[in-house]
């Protein structure tokens, strides 16, 4: 039994079609069909009943699955570990980021492509329930952003700062002079919102399920396209207080709301192995002086 079977195996369980699974595996059909059953013929077990129709697993290939699966990502982690040890002068992170932690990728990213430039980033955008779905697939190699809200039992989140939901405005909206705002606040007030399946969100809806309250103007899946908004219009939003790190234009007023608390955060894959490029990174990102400036409000 070689990998090539074992690959081979996944890529026909997991589309059941021969001919995709063969484009797949860049050969031609023959060719993967003879490898299918070369591995049937090796285990004495037929893994695939075949009718003019579909293709469907038998119950020994769907046992078999789990343990292929795992073996090859084994294969993989081992191939993984020798490429790390060339000290970092090859290979590539695939990293999926929320629109919210634009702020802390700049300065990580410029910093890092100064110091490793032989290796790839694979840089994704997507909103949270995206990149946490790819990251359960194991597209990517860890995720930034706020602690996502459900329950993902396969995912560690390791905190990287404290923040907090808050009403962006521009220095001179009647609300910048306010310590803190409720959501009553902004009743008077044009408001321009994050889109859903963005992180802010999805805590605005939480701790306030209707905002039929609220004069709702305008609804963005980009955060820094909708702070331009806010600088250019004075109409406000609501997102997390670092958003504006990088503005002296713009203040957050944090809403007065238990609910309202985040946590920006990396996530990775539980008992997954973690490439030394990614730890490199995520090293290099705690560095940045966003991260540092909150990491120290937050230990006080």
């Amino acid at each position: 039994m070689e990998l090539r079977h074992l690959k081979s195996f996944i890529a026909l369980a997991k589309c059941l079609n021969f001919s995709e699974a063969a484009r797949k595996m860049c050969v031609t059909q023959s060719t993967f069909s003879q490898t299918i059953k070369q591995l049937e013929d090796t285990l004495g077990s037929t893994l695939f009943f075949r009718n003019s129709h579909e293709v469907t697993l038998t119950e020994a290939g769907m046992e078999l699955l789990p343990f292929a699966e795992k073996t090859v990502q084994a294969a993989d982690d081992c191939a993984q570990r020798i490429e790390d040890l060339r000290g970092l002068r090859c290979g590539t992170l695939n990293i999926g980021v929320t629109h919210s932690f634009n702020m802390v990728m700049h300065e990580t990213l410029k910093e890092f492509m100064r110091r490793y430039p032989n290796i790839r980033l694979n840089i994704i955008y997507k909103p949270m329930a995206e990149v946490i779905e790819r990251l359960s697939l194991r597209e990517l190699d860890f995720v930034l952003s706020f602690r996502p809200q459900g329950h993902y039992p396969k995912i560690e989140s390791h905190i990287l700062f404290e923040d907090s939901l808050s009403v962006i405005v521009r220095r001179d909206h009647p609300l910048a002079r306010k310590s803190h705002v409720t959501i009553a606040d902004l009743s008077g007030f044009p408001v321009a919102l994050p889109a859903k399946g963005l992180q802010a969100r999805n805590i605005l809806d939480s701790i306030m399920p209707d905002t039929a309250e609220l004069n709702v103007r305008v609804e963005m899946d980009e955060v820094t396209p909708l702070l331009r908004l806010v600088r250019n219009t004075g109409i406000c939003t609501i997102l997390s207080a670092s958003a504006t790190e990088d503005s002296e234009e713009l203040r957050a007023i944090p809403i007065n709301h238990e609910g309202c608390r985040m946590e920006g955060c990396v996530q990775m894959l539980k008992d997954r192995y973690k490439k030394e490029g990614a730890k490199e990174f995520i090293r290099i990102l705690c560095e940045t002086s966003l991260v540092k400036k909150r990491i120290g409000q937050w230990l006080g």
